[in-house]
């Protein structure tokens, strides 16, 4: 009877200690889950009183692979939400010095969250983590339009691919799946355009243009970028572009001028004028094809040509600036020529050398009223000013003469 009761005495005591081994490893695994747990909650304490570092140190403990008491919160996509957050409340600060504890807290945000995203099997966080990345994307559209006007334009084309990369995660896209943001694309583009990166503007540009975004204009962002590139087969590529933009918006002049340019730049004088006529018969009161007309009829030669085209650009606006200092020049280099001739007369025929220098004086007469239109309209160009010293000069009226001359403060 006593050795019964020892032996049950002792049974007792071995499950005691089972339990009190077992109670104490619940214990210290319940510790461990819970420091971290604090510490996760730490991290959201120390963002919410501005000490960011605080806040970065406490949750990168709790997001490290390599920290054993981290194994339940590195696989929490709560714990991944809270990191973002961090980033974007050192985004939103208006602490200087918070700012420099990272230097893209925006894209360590979206990383953050799309790490939740993965570890959310059980999607019991989409709702919340959809919330978050809709102000993550107001974020985003703040930091590209301040970058932008700054001239950050690398930093602005980041924050617009993100926001595209946003837009295409299926936690985003199951919601819409047509939806396609073109003008955020747009956007992307103009920044990689700003930033010299033409290759990706391109790209961007090309893709708006996929979904109509901005009609014409597109196409002529797309035909800049190539023409920036600077090689001959981006150029003809540029042309391409036009034509296939000029084709689906026919209407659009903006295509068909930046085509007409492309054309007068190279000297492909029959192409720009074809083009030209299809500017003019689609609009008949716009000057500048009436003067870009007269400009190639001048390069081949056809003086009287380019006068007609000149005088009916003219007749729509009087006040167009480039045909009346085109006629202006046109008239005056007549006379110039004239007066070549009249020092060409023998020295003892002074009267057919002076028949000769009158007409060389009515060409003069005839330039003045072209170039005096100039003056009244862009008062301060200096290649008017100019042109006006030199007709004064050769028509003998010396108080205008010297009154242009103080102008260009050479008296």
């Amino acid at each position: 009877m006593t050795k019964f009761i020892h032996i049950f005495v002792k049974k007792i005591n071995y499950i005691s200690m089972k339990r009190t081994v077992m109670l104490l490893t619940f214990v210290f695994a319940f510790s461990v889950v819970f420091a971290q747990k604090s510490a996760v909650t730490s991290a959201q304490n120390f963002k919410n009183a501005g000490q960011f570092d605080q806040a970065l140190k406490s949750i990168n403990e709790a997001v490290d692979t390599s920290n054993s008491k981290a194994a339940k919160t590195h696989s929490d996509p709560k714990t991944w939400e809270a990191r973002a957050e961090i980033f974007q409340a050192i985004f939103k600060s208006n602490n200087e010095s918070a700012k420099n504890i990272v230097r893209d807290p925006l894209t360590e945000a979206f990383n953050s969250y799309k790490k939740a995203i993965e570890l959310d099997t059980k999607r019991k966080s989409e709702k919340s983590i959809k919330l978050k990345l809709t102000m993550l994307t107001n974020d985003l559209l703040s930091q590209a339009s301040n970058a932008f006007n700054d001239g950050d334009f690398d930093l602005a084309q980041k924050s617009f691919e993100t926001i595209m990369s946003i837009n295409d995660l299926p936690l985003i896209k199951n919601d819409n799946p047509d939806y396609v943001d073109a003008e955020i694309i747009l956007n992307a583009g103009l920044a990689a355009f700003n930033a010299e990166k033409f290759d990706d503007a391109v790209k961007y540009f090309t893709e708006a243009a996929k979904y109509d975004y901005d009609e014409g204009r597109t196409y002529t962002l797309i035909a800049a970028s190539y023409q920036n590139k600077k090689t001959a087969s981006d150029t003809l590529k540029a042309i391409d572009v036009l034509k296939e933009g000029f084709e689906k918006y026919p209407e659009d002049e903006t295509v068909l001028t930046y085509l007409i340019q492309i054309y007068l730049d190279l000297d492909k004088t029959e192409d720009a004028m074809k083009y030209l006529e299809m500017a003019i018969s689609k609009d008949a009161n716009n000057p500048v094809f009436y003067f870009a007309q007269g400009g190639l009829y001048e390069k081949i030669e056809k003086e009287e040509d380019a006068i007609k085209m000149y005088e009916k650009s003219l007749s729509i606006d009087s006040n167009f600036f480039l045909s009346n200092f085109n006629l202006g020049i046109l008239y005056y280099n007549r006379g110039v020529k004239q007066i070549e001739l009249a020092n060409a007369v023998p020295p003892n025929e002074s009267e057919r050398y002076d028949e000769e220098v009158k007409k060389a004086d009515a060409w003069w007469a005839k330039a003045l009223p072209y170039m005096e239109k100039c003056k009244e309209v862009t008062p301060d160009d200096e290649l008017t000013l100019e042109s006006l010293k030199n007709l004064y000069y050769r028509l003998k009226d010396m108080d205008k003469y010297n009154a242009i001359l103080d102008l260009l403060g050479q008296q």
